[in-house]
């Protein structure tokens, strides 16, 4: 009896679910045939795009969308993007947007996506200051100099932090980095620095020997280390001098002994002389 029972709910059970799926699949079909009334069409990538490429009409196409939920930005004819670089790569099916397109007099590759303001520098790297070829573009570095300083006991040589938290814009031709994150061992990377620091970067490059520091793109606290002498590390730096007790043991020299101004007086016979204080 019990058997029978279980067996009975099996069946009814299995019945209430291939009616469920049934509805559910009448609702989908359903909804795929309405078609909303406000719908538009806005412009999206049409396959991936890469940073700083110049759109043309094979990298774009229309898509629907709800008219009530309008993007910031967005563009409804393809036309309207039609020779404008990318300042951010794309992936397939992403929407278009102003704020991603440089201006259309910008031109496109590496100078579409140099913000006003800035300057794109290029300094010359081996694989030990770009650090094991892991500077790809899009990273942010530390810039680090060594050269001379004159002192009083000549030359020394000392290292700084000149900049901080700089963004990697190429690494020798590529604007983009590797998509598995492979390194790349480059001649050349180009930083995106201000006007004044731009100047810092090619007197370091030139005059000194430059080092990056790789740093975590969501550290972008500037910390100013100070400054490393050559004689904190080896030594042979002159000791410092205690101020106080070296100067207050010398004495100041005795002044030279006064030499008074005489003059010969004669008194009748007599001869005398009479010594003055010398003016």
């Amino acid at each position: 009896m019990n058997w029978n029972r279980a067996v009975i709910g099996i069946v009814i059970g299995v019945v209430l679910g291939l009616l469920a799926g049934g509805f559910v699949y009448t609702q989908f079909k359903k909804a795929e045939a309405v078609k909303p009334s406000n719908a538009t069409r806005v412009v999206v990538a049409a396959t991936r795009l890469d940073l700083g490429t110049r759109l043309q009409s094979q990298h774009l196409r229309l898509i629907p969308w709800p008219a009530s939920d309008p993007l910031p930005g967005m563009f409804t004819r393809v036309e309207d993007c039609l020779n404008r670089a990318l300042m951010v790569p794309l992936v397939e099916n992403e929407p278009i947007l102003e704020s991603k397109l440089a201006p259309k007099e910008g031109g496109a590759g590496l100078a579409a996506i140099i913000p006003e303001g800035m300057r794109a520098v290029s300094v010359a790297v081996n694989e030990v200051v770009g650090v094991a070829g892991f500077v790809a573009p899009g990273t942010m570095v530390d810039v680090l100099v060594t050269g001379s300083v004159e002192g009083r006991g000549g030359s020394n040589s000392i290292t700084r932090a000149i900049l901080e938290d700089v963004r990697v814009l190429a690494a020798g031709q590529k604007i983009e980095q590797d998509k598995d994150g492979k390194p790349q061992t480059v001649p050349v990377i180009t930083l995106l620095v201000t006007p004044e620091d731009a100047n810092k970067l090619t007197m370091a490059s030139t005059q000194g020997k430059i080092q990056l520091a790789l740093r975590n793109t969501m550290d972008t606290k500037k910390v100013d280390p100070p400054p490393v002498p050559q004689a904190s590390l080896f030594g042979g730096g002159a000791p410092p001098q205690k101020a106080g007790p070296v100067l207050a043991s010398r004495k100041a020299p005795a002044p030279p002994p006064e030499v008074p101004y005489s003059v010969e007086v004669y008194r009748g016979p007599k001869r005398e002389v009479d010594n003055f204080p010398n003016p």
